[in-house]
């Protein structure tokens, strides 16, 4: 019998959230690439759009390595620019093996210290959740 696997649901990242209508928001997410649901994000200074926050800056994409909000959906921006729903301000708490982050940052200090980032908005990661 085949093993079915479930994707991840927004339950499984948002455990709490204050108002919806005050922490979320409808951004524009850079094109090229398909971003999954926990994808923690950074906005590009100069053109306002988000993408996965990288580790350090990146040319052309300055601005971005500030990691500012969490993805509350999969979207797939492959093609063109899309809109995304984020949670942009707290008080929200999230799962905290529910994040994802860009391949840049992959070492442990650099993901507590996009979780500090994302905590100085309200957004709570929580390993106990």
């Amino acid at each position: 019998m085949p093993t079915l696997t479930a994707s991840p649901t927004l339950g499984d990242l948002l455990k709490f959230e204050c108002n919806p209508s005050y922490c979320r928001e409808v951004v524009m997410l850079k094109a090229g690439t398909n971003y999954p649901l926990g994808s923690v994000r950074g906005r590009i200074t100069a053109s306002g759009e988000y993408r996965l926050s990288p580790a350090a800056e990146v040319v052309g994409d300055e601005g971005a390595e500030t990691a500012i909000a969490v993805l509350l959906e999969a979207v797939d921006a492959t093609d063109g620019v899309a809109t995304g729903l984020i949670a942009a301000r707290g008080p929200v708490i999230l799962a905290d093996g529910a994040l994802i982050f860009e391949a840049s940052v992959d070492q442990p200090a650099e993901r507590v210290a996009k979780i500090a980032q994302l905590s100085a908005l309200g957004l709570v990661a929580r390993t106990t959740v």
